[in-house]
């Protein structure tokens, strides 16, 4: 065998290996997230959907159940200026939920290489760990607030949705309740596989 073959054949099989400059130069993941986080994480992204469909709902000027001030309010600046803001906030609701999949995927833990400037690069656990605790903890107040009393407070507003309205208004809404513990059990399950990667 020629020098040349083998220098050939030695980098194939360092290649193959994942020990060659190719594969050092990759971030490596750590193991795949558990059925279960992968499931809280897929949940977390459908609980923002009712309500953010029933706030465009709201903002395309359809009736929803408001009556007296409210009503007017939201007949006047819907369709218009009200209906940009539903839309973007329904929009932001999504895509937050979304970046909890980032949690169970290997782009929460290398960027992926299509993105400018940081792709490839490895994403400190701490960084994704830190606001998605913060952000769970507070979901999860928020939540449990709406349960023990805020909801039923503001619902009993004369000019709040009653009957039917309130109804469906609420079952849309609910959801909301899981997001934060279904966004803490996601970030408990990166936590344990990435904090003890170096």
């Amino acid at each position: 065998m020629t020098a040349t073959a083998r220098r050939t054949t030695t980098g194939a099989e360092a290649h193959a290996a994942g020990t060659g400059p190719a594969a050092g130069s990759r971030a490596r993941t750590a193991a795949p997230a558990p059925r279960w986080a992968e499931l809280a994480a897929k949940a977390a992204v459908w609980t923002t959907v009712p309500s953010g469909l029933w706030r465009i709902v709201l903002g395309l000027g359809i009736p929803v159940g408001f009556s007296g001030e409210t009503a007017v309010a939201f007949d006047r600046h819907t369709p218009g200026w009200g209906t940009v803001y539903v839309l973007v906030l329904s929009g932001l609701a999504e895509f937050l939920a979304f970046l909890t999949l980032g949690l169970v995927r290997p782009w929460g833990e290398v960027v992926p290489r299509r993105i400018p400037l940081l792709g490839g690069r490895k994403v400190r656990p701490l960084a994704a760990i830190v606001p998605a605790a913060l952000g769970s903890a507070a979901l999860t107040w928020l939540g449990a607030t709406a349960l023990f009393g805020g909801w039923a407070a503001d619902m009993s507003s004369p000019d709040a949705p009653h009957g039917l309205a309130g109804a469906v208004m609420t079952l849309c809404y609910l959801p909301l309740v899981a997001w934060g513990p279904l966004v803490a059990a996601a970030t408990f399950s990166y936590a344990r596989r990435t904090l003890g990667r170096r």
